[in-house]
C-alpha cells in the first residue's frame, strides 16, 4: 500500500496543516512533513472532513440492477465523499435473511470502494406481518445492527414493540419509516394549498407526526432504539424535540431535497420531484433546516433511490417515488448551512457513525486515526449534468443547477477511491 502525503489541507476548516497516511493510518500530521517515496496529493485550499456515513441508502441489487447496482452506487458515494453507506432492505428478494445481508455485504467488499453496511428488514417481505430473522442477520457475517421497512411503515403497534423489544438484546436500532397509511392511501404529494390547486391526492403531515409520536413512547416504555427515517415536517420536529428532552433514545435524519426543495416543484408535474415523505411546504423546510443546526435532527442522509427510466418517465400518477443524492449530498448541505465545516462534519459523518456503532469512521483526520476522509474545494461550483453521474439512473432532481463545493479526493482506509475529482476504479 503506497504511502500518501496530503499537502496543506484545513482540517475540518482549522488551519491547514499536511497529513501523512501509511498503512491505511494517519501517521502524521504538522507543517513542513516530508517522506522519502510518498505519493504526494496537493490540498492546498481544501478542506479535509471525515470520510462521510450514508445510514441511509438504497444500491437495489439484488433484483433490480438495472437501476443500480451495489458497484455502482458504491462509486456514486465515493464520489460524493462518502466511506460508508448503510444499504436498504427493499431489494428483492428483501434482506430479510442472513444470507441476503450477506449478500449485500460481500458484494460491498468485493467493489472496495466504500464500507456496505447492509440494514436487515424488520418483517419478513416488508409485509408488516411477521418479525424477519433478526438476531440471525445480526449474528451473521455482515453483523446487522439497524432494521427498517423503509417504503413501508411498521404500522402495526404490536410488532413495532416487539421489534423494538428484540433488538434491545444487542444494542439494535429499529429504523422507522413514518407514514400511517390509511392517511396516505392514494397520495401523490404533500397535502396542503398546492395540492388542492393541482388535484393530486395529498399526503398529510400527521401521518408523519402520528407515528413519530407513537413510536417514542413505545420506545420509551421498551426502553429500546429508535431511529427516524427522513424527517418532513415542521410537526415531526416538535414530537422529536419533545422526546429528546424527556431522555427517550431517539435519533433522526432529514435528506438533502427535504433541506432545499418545497411541494412547489409539483406544479410541473415532474416526475423525479415525486418522493416518500413528499416535498413539504417552505415553512417545513425552514423548521428542518433549524432543527438539524440545533440537533434535534441528528444527521443528514441521502435516501439516495435510483430508478430506471420507465419508472421516472411517465405520468406522475405512476411514477415511483425516490431521488438521486449520493453524489450531491455535500454540495445541497453546504449550500443550505454554508461553510460551517464543524457542523457538516457532525451531520454528515460523526454523528451517523456513532448511531451506528460504525468503527473507524466519523473520526477526524489525526495521528492514529483510519485514513477514512474526504477533501473538499470550498470555492469550486459545479452544474449538475445527470449524465455525468456515476449511479445507472439519472433521476436527480438538481439537474441544472449550480452548486457549491466539488469532492477532489476520497480515501477509504488509505487507499484512494476518488483522486482529482474522478473515481480511481
Amino acid at each position: 500500500m503506497p504511502t500518501y502525503l496530503i499537502k496543506g489541507a484545513s482540517v475540518v476548516g482549522a488551519a491547514p496543516t499536511d497529513l501523512l497516511v501509511r498503512d491505511g493510518v494517519v501517521v502524521e500530521t504538522g507543517r513542513g512533513l516530508d517522506a522519502a517515496g510518498a505519493v504526494t496529493v496537493d490540498a492546498d485550499g481544501l478542506v479535509a472532513l471525515p470520510g462521510l456515513v450514508d445510514l441511509h441508502t438504497h444500491l437495489r441489487e439484488p433484483g433490480r440492477e438495472d437501476a443500480e447496482t451495489v458497484e455502482s452506487g458504491s462509486r456514486a458515494a465515493a464520489l460524493g465523499g462518502y466511506t460508508a453507506v448503510f444499504a436498504m432492505a427493499n431489494t428483492s428478494p428483501v434482506a430479510d435473511t442472513a444470507g441476503v445481508v450477506e449478500q449485500v455485504w460481500r458484494l460491498g467488499r468485493e467493489a472496495g470502494l466504500v464500507d456496505v453496511q447492509p440494514i436487515g428488514a424488520v418483517t419478513v417481505g416488508l409485509a408488516g406481518e411477521h418479525l424477519a430473522e433478526l438476531g440471525a442477520m445480526a449474528s451473521s457475517a455482515a453483523g446487522v445492527r439497524i432494521f427498517s421497512d423503509d417504503g413501508f411503515c411498521v404500522a402495526d403497534p404490536r410488532l413495532m414493540r416487539r421489534a423494538l423489544e428484540y433488538v434491545k438484546a444487542f444494542d439494535g436500532i429499529i429504523a422507522q419509516h413514518a407514514e400511517e397509511p390509511r392517511l396516505t392511501e392514494g397520495a401523490q404529494m404533500h397535502e396542503g394549498e398546492i395540492s388542492t390547486r393541482l388535484g393530486l391526492t395529498g399526503w398529510p403531515a400527521v401521518a408523519e407526526e402520528a407515528i413519530i409520536a407513537r413510536d417514542v413512547l413505545l420506545t420509551e416504555h421498551v426502553g429500546s432504539r429508535l431511529h427516524v427515517c427522513h424527517v418532513s415536517t415542521a410537526g415531526s420536529v416538535e414530537v422529536l424535540r419533545q422526546a429528546k428532552a424527556r431522555g427517550i433514545r431517539v435519533t433522526a435524519e432529514v435528506t438533502p431535497h427535504h433541506l432545499l426543495l418545497t411541494d412547489e416543484r409539483a406544479v410541473s408535474y415532474d416526475p423525479v420531484f415525486k418522493v416518500n415523505p413528499p416535498l413539504r411546504t417552505a415553512a417545513d423546510v425552514t423548521a428542518l433546516r433549524a432543527a438539524l443546526v440545533e440537533g434535534v435532527i441528528d444527521v443528514v442522509a441521502t435516501d439516495h433511490a435510483p430508478h430506471g427510466v420507465e419508472d421516472k418517465e411517465c405520468e406522475w400518477a405512476y411514477a415511483r417515488p425516490g431521488m438521486l443524492g449520493l453524489e450531491t449530498a455535500l454540495s445541497i448541505v453546504l449550500d443550505v448551512l454554508g461553510p460551517q465545516w464543524d457542523l457538516i462534519a457532525e451531520r454528515m459523518s460523526r454523528s451517523p457513525a456513532r448511531i451506528a456503532g460504525l468503527a473507524g469512521h466519523g473520526v477526524d483526520p489525526a495521528p492514529g486515526v483510519p485514513a477514512n476522509l474526504t477533501l473538499v474545494d470550498p470555492t469550486a461550483r459545479r452544474t449538475v449534468e445527470p449524465a455525468e453521474l456515476a449511479s445507472r439512473s439519472r433521476n436527480t432532481p438538481y439537474a441544472g443547477m449550480t452548486l457549491p463545493g466539488r469532492v477532489v479526493a476520497t480515501f477509504l482506509r488509505g487507499e484512494p477511491t476518488v483522486l482529482d475529482g474522478k473515481a480511481v476504479r
